[in-house]
């Protein structure tokens, strides 16, 4: 049977492991949503880039020697 001591003072070791595992799980939540929201954006910014491609009526190919800068 353990002194009243080492209950308390494991107790308290757990106590303070619960905290920091509470702790983390908020931070790991906070970060999941950012990154949802920014996925989210990327989302709607794709859907526009693709609406304005449509809407440009340049579906052709195009070679990407002709995107080259004139320095090449």
């Amino acid at each position: 049977m353990e002194n009243p001591e080492d209950m308390a003072r494991r107790l308290t070791e757990l106590e303070i492991k619960a905290s920091y595992a509470d702790d983390l799980m908020d931070q790991l939540n906070k970060t999941v949503f950012r990154q949802q929201q920014q996925l989210d954006m990327l989302l709607r910014e794709v859907a526009v880039l693709r609406r304005q491609l449509t809407d440009s009526g340049t579906a052709a190919p195009r070679n990407p020697r002709d995107e080259l800068p004139p320095h090449y």
